[in-house]
């Protein structure tokens, strides 16, 4: 057998986590550009367990926090501007495919073409 074998590791049994040591984990799992997986591993937590503390924090159930009420912006549709569009640069085997209605595509050079194909189909 070749390859790569990783074992993880679990805690086990239960562990009681204060609140501010589960709102310091909520914190840095939606904190933008970080992975809440990365964090559920470092952290040592299930994902659903997360999920249920971000539950009680919108709630207003976790001590000394109050939940902030969602607020809401004036949307305004405008008419499409139609531009000629600009493909960056991109990594050797990134394919960028720029579509007539402005939608684009990447994929790397592994795509499935069959996969590729319906896709394009609905996005004409």
């Amino acid at each position: 057998m070749t390859g790569r074998m990783e074992v993880v590791g679990r805690v086990s049994g239960q562990r009681r986590w204060s609140d501010a040591g589960k709102l310091e984990i909520l914190a840095e799992a939606f904190r933008p550009g970080v992975g809440v997986c990365d964090v559920i591993a470092r952290s040592e937590v299930s994902s659903s367990l997360i999920y249920t503390w971000r539950k009680q924090l919108r709630e207003g159930k976790l001590a000394g926090v109050v939940p902030s009420l969602p607020v809401f912006a004036e949307v305004q549709v405008a008419e499409p501007v139609v531009r000629t569009p600009q493909l960056a640069p991109c990594p050797p085997g990134l394919i960028q495919i720029v579509l007539p209605s402005g939608v684009r595509v990447s994929v790397d050079a592994a795509v499935d073409a069959g996969a590729l194909t319906r896709v394009l189909s609905v996005l004409r």
